[in-house]
């Protein structure tokens, strides 16, 4: 078998040897400061000695209650979002390959095959007859540019940082699945707590009207009282109704998250049984905010945008493709053989690009398509700083506020005692009991909201740093 490739070689040696027209590419500068916001309302910036880094603590980590767990496990194996985030990853690959594959010719082959039996009296001597095989082998090479001036490769850069970006699009995805599903099982948490809460109030408002209607009867208590108490059972009952109503709000809300309905034994009781995520560290922002998902996806689409330039530079040189029929080769086994032939053209374009009138905006736009991009990155990492910076002053404040309205909710309960007191004993009449009754209420209401706050910050915090990616 014989076959001859002559400038296959040559042509591969070029291809490596392509040079790249793209600027050099510098990380811009993180515009937010090196530290993270100081004052009142940051006395705790930093955790614990010893707490990890959200990157550095996986979300069963972070998250220590079981039932949650298992309900996050759940949403990462069957959120739709989630799904067509790797589906994106998937076609980010795969036009990388073909940006990839354009590097390289593309050879077509083509086989063949016959047998054929011959008359006797061709083997001379001995009589018998002779098989004669033979097999063709046709390769062809339709087109082939050569990178001479690293178009093709800029392009398959920008398709490779198009994929990477893409990927790190998949981490924010996750992330946001793990945030969201926490919060809104937070969320349904504390509206279950409320609805707890407000089924409580609303027995001890129904026994406060029958035992006001009953003085009411014997002449003890005024029909003003009456109503008084009739209309606090009755707003108590339509709270019942709405947190009734909230609670299978948030339980659907849950069931898209996941991608499929909850088990019942998996939604939590209340919000002060969901055992609260771990301290984290918050770190410097130089350091932390750089590794987000969501800011290296903007930094590779950066990339992608500088090789763009690259391209467009490119484009400014002729273009030099290859175009060959590399001919046959054949082999008969019966000892006859053919010889392979090959024919390679060289096919630039007559006239340089440079008079081409649709190449120098092509480049303008490519140079204003990165500044854009170096903005959008600049702004990702504020806008990042900044969610961070918003995290931690909760974080500073929200202990304050919970010891607080957990005061006011005490000493409510302490004037609703007394005031009920009074009016059995007839000092008072029912308006003390009623003014101390709602002022509880909306104390206790108050404080599952604060705590709610104060565990669904720990989840935004352990999210704007990076935390939950994988």
């Amino acid at each position: 078998m014989n076959a001859k490739f002559p400038l296959l070689p040559v042509g591969m040696a070029i291809l490596l040897a392509g040079c790249s027209l793209a600027p050099q590419y510098a990380r811009p500068e993180a515009p937010v400061p090196r530290d993270w916001p100081e004052g009142p309302a940051y006395r705790v910036t930093s955790a614990a000695p010893g707490a990890p880094a959200a990157p550095d603590l996986g979300w069963r980590e972070f998250f220590p209650d079981r039932k949650l767990q298992e309900v996050i496990g759940m949403a990462l194996n069957s959120n739709r979002d989630l799904r067509l985030a790797a589906l994106n990853v998937e076609r980010a690959r795969g036009l990388y390959g073909i940006r990839r594959a354009e590097l390289f010719p593309a050879v077509d082959a083509v086989g063949s095959g016959q047998k054929q039996r011959g008359p006797s009296s061709a083997s001379g001597s001995t009589g018998e007859a002779i098989t004669t095989e033979r097999y063709d082998v046709n390769l062809s090479v339709s087109s082939w540019e050569i990178d001479f001036f690293g178009r093709i490769r800029s392009l398959k850069d920008r398709a490779l940082e198009d994929y990477l970006a893409t990927d790190q699009a998949r981490r924010s995805a996750r992330i946001l699945v793990v945030s969201n599903v926490a919060n809104a099982y937070l969320v349904l948490a504390a509206d279950r707590e409320n609805l707890q809460l407000s089924e409580s109030t609303r027995e001890s408002q129904q026994a406060a009207y029958d035992l006001v209607r009953r003085r009411f009867e014997l002449g003890l208590a005024s029909e003003l009282d009456l109503r008084r108490a009739q209309t606090s059972m009755d707003a108590a009952r339509a709270d019942v109704a709405r947190f009734t109503q909230l609670v299978a709000q948030d339980e659907n809300a849950l069931d898209l998250l996941v991608g499929a309905p909850l088990p019942r034994e998996l939604l939590p009781e209340g919000l002060g049984r969901v055992r609260p995520p771990v301290e984290i560290s918050p770190g410097l922002p130089s350091e932390v905010l750089l590794e987000r998902p969501d800011i290296l996806a903007a930094e590779h689409l950066l990339k992608g945008a500088n090789a763009d330039i690259g391209a467009a530079r490119a484009a400014f040189f002729p273009r030099i493709s290859l175009t060959a029929a590399v001919g046959t080769a054949s082999s008969e086994l019966s000892g006859l053989f053919g010889s392979g032939s090959g024919a390679w053209t060289f096919s630039p374009e007559a006239v340089l690009p440079i008079f081409d009138a649709r190449i120098w905006p092509a480049l303008a736009v490519s140079k204003v398509d990165r500044e854009i991009a170096v903005a959008q990155y600049e702004r990702a990492i504020q806008a990042a700083f900044r969610e961070v910076a918003d995290a931690l002053a909760v974080r500073g404040t929200v202990d304050r506020q919970i010891l607080a309205q957990q005061s006011l909710v005490d000493a409510s309960a302490r004037t609703y005692r007394l005031s009920t007191v009074r009016f059995e004993k007839g000092i008072d009449d029912y308006f003390g009991v009623l003014d101390a009754q709602r002022s509880l209420y909306a104390a206790q209401q108050a404080l599952i909201a604060v705590r709610l706050a104060g565990v669904a910050n720990q989840v935004r915090l352990y999210a704007a740093l990076g935390g939950g990616g994988e």
